[in-house]
């Protein structure tokens, strides 16, 4: 078995007062696929940094094999001294004679032409610049820390091909779950400052995590007890024996040391959203909305109906205009043509992806309390900040802590904080995802789940897309959208894979665009008729679904049709005629609902 080709053994490092990293080990082998998992804090970046030389341990070994190449992606590139984007990516060859194919490939396929300059590129260019100077050399150890950040969808599969189809070992640190579970082979959980490794890949870590802690949670109830009975004998046992029992005695303090030293493992983030009464049945309803920027279609001839408790998901490629489209249905941007109607009793709350909201130099109590005492509202009662602040991971210590000085996790928990305490039956989530660690996305998911409202959301994050949406409207390039029922899977089975934004000149807008459709003149009363319909609609479509259920029940008899094949066919009529009654009366209530709140609201 070949050497491994870098070693960390028995890592130390302290930041402040708190132990980051205590005695923390990785080995990376030719051709290994390493996820770095823990939460949010607990040092996975510093881990990484050491592995790749940047950061001095305080104690420990770092061994590199002699010649390994080793490449590592930060979350902040520095493009300091280069004047393009080519000059920075041909610069991660080193000294080496370059491969200028393999530059020219990257640069392509992730959409730079080489050109650009460092200085004016955004958030998404500035991750794909620094993603091409990492794979250009195909080194013998990449390491990775959150590669998907700021990638659209198709930049992420794009990555996960090409990342399949290296040489290079790979270590990862990504809180994409779907990433981990396709690349990882091996995976090394962080945990309050130590590692351990499951010699399998992410699919496996939740339920060997789970397992681990229970059985230390196990072993620690089990020490109390054994002090308990120490403790017992120190009080009845020792008075005529005391000199012969000074090793029981100083054994019984290194048990309580050991009992109170111990660090439990990080709490899980408490998390309820504070509901506000409901809204009206239909919550956007939006008919034939055009949208351009110059001579650019970014929505066309676009229609959809979305209903309270729906979790609508827009996807598409950056740059598609998924932020424009929810800006026009929440009502901030007007269409150019066509209609928005919004429903009545709407409160909408609105977790930004740049974090926008906070104040960096508001302290995380103020940035609660809105700068009121020690008290936070949350869902109409009062809750003492602390409290609250516990819930969501931060300790009473972090209280006058500046919001500016709070790692990019902390950030997004604080955004959660502050959104889960106001009231809302609307959540509007652009990119809830970033930097939030596992664990804080899958209690998110659970609380999106009960939540009573509705949530129109933007993601990249697969997994979470699966987990929430239960509709995906997708960009299909030159303006058009498209509405699917389910989560990402299921778009990706209806319809196949996303595909690549057409080219600036195919999106133009056409010299004699035809024009849509008139909108149909409002309807500025209801009629006796209309009223009468909206009142006895619900029961009749509560007959036909009662009459429905009977007659599948009739036809799921597998000896129906052997027993009186004309039956079979009256109750397969029966059943179709029904199903189109059905699906014309919930139509037509639809439309008298959406026709009474526009008058009453």
């Amino acid at each position: 078995m070949p050497p491994p080709l870098l070693t960390l053994q028995d890592i130390h490092l302290t930041f402040g007062s708190t132990p980051l990293l205590a005695g923390a080990n990785l080995t990376v082998s030719a051709g290994d696929r390493v996820c770095l998992v823990g939460r949010n804090g607990s040092g996975k970046s510093t881990l990484l940094r050491v592995a790749a030389n940047l950061l001095t341990p305080e104690s420990g070994r770092r061994f590199a094999q002699p010649g390994a190449t080793i490449r590592y992606l930060p979350q902040e590139p520095d493009f300091t001294g280069f004047a393009t984007t080519r000059d920075y990516v041909e610069a991660g060859f080193d000294d080496a004679v370059g491969d200028r194919h393999r530059a020219d490939y990257l640069l392509e396929q992730l959409e730079l032409t080489g050109s650009e300059n460092p200085t004016r590129l955004s958030g998404g260019e500035t991750r794909r610049a620094a993603l091409a100077r990492v794979l250009a050399p195909e080194p013998d150890i990449l390491l990775l820390d959150e590669p998907t950040n700021h990638l659209d969808l198709l930049g992420i599969e794009w990555l996960e091909r090409e990342l399949a189809s290296l040489r290079s070992a790979i270590v990862l640190i990504s809180h994409d779950r779907r990433l981990l579970e396709k690349l990882s082979r091996t995976t090394v959980w962080l945990d309050r400052g130590t590692t351990r490794v499951l010699d399998q890949g992410f699919a496996q870590f939740e339920s060997w995590r789970d397992a681990l802690l229970e059985q230390e949670e196990l072993e620690h109830h089990k020490l109390g007890r054994k002090i308990a009975m120490e403790e017992d004998w120190l009080r009845y046992g020792v008075t005529a024996r005391r000199k012969r029992n000074q090793k029981r005695l100083a054994d019984l303090h290194a048990l309580r040391k050991r009992h109170k030293e111990r660090r439990g493992a990080v709490g899980k983030v408490q998390m309820e959203a504070a509901e506000a009464d409901l809204s009206g049945r239909l919550v956007f309803v939006a008919e034939g909305v055009w949208k351009s920027f110059g001579d650019r279609i970014i929505v066309r001839d676009f229609s959809t109906r979305i209903l309270r408790g729906d979790r609508t998901a827009l996807v598409g490629p950056n740059g598609a205009g998924k932020t424009t489209l929810l800006n026009i249905l929440m009502g901030t941007l007007a269409p150019d043509q066509g209609e928005v109607k919004r429903g009545t009793n709407l409160e909408a709350i609105t977790l930004d992806q740049r974090r926008e909201t906070l104040d960096a130099t508001q302290t995380l109590r103020d940035a609660l309390t809105g700068g009121h005492g020690d008290m936070v509202t949350v869902g109409g009662q009062n809750r003492h900040v602390i409290g609250y602040m516990k819930d969501f991971l931060f300790g009473p210590e972090q209280a006058n802590t500046p919001v500016g000085v709070l790692s990019g996790g902390e950030r997004g928990r604080l955004t959660l904080a502050r959104a889960f305490a106001r009231q809302s039956n609307l959540l509007v989530l652009d990119e809830p995802t970033n930097d939030l660690d596992l664990e804080t996305l899958d209690l998110l998911q659970e609380r999106l789940a009960d939540y009573a409202g509705t949530v129109l959301l933007v993601s990249h994050d697969r997994d979470f897309l699966d987990r929430v949406a239960t509709s995906v409207i997708a960009a299909e390039g030159d303006g058009r959208w498209v509405e699917y029922a389910g989560g990402y899977s299921d778009m990706l089975a209806q319809r196949g894979p996303l595909r690549m934004a057409p080219s600036p000149a195919a999106r133009t807008k056409p010299a004699t665009p035809a024009a849509p459709r008139p909108a149909a003149p409002a309807r500025k009363r209801m009629t006796f008729k209309d009223r009468h319909a909206l009142e006895t609609l619900p029961a009749r479509i509560e007959a036909l679904q009662q009459e429905i259920a009977k007659l599948n029940a009739a036809i799921a008899d597998p000896d129906l049709y052997a027993r009186d094949a004309a039956r079979f066919q009256r109750t397969t009529a029966a059943l179709a005629t029904a199903q189109q009654a059905l699906s014309e009366a919930e139509e037509q209530w639809l439309a008298l609902e959406m026709l009474r709140e526009e008058i009453e609201g």
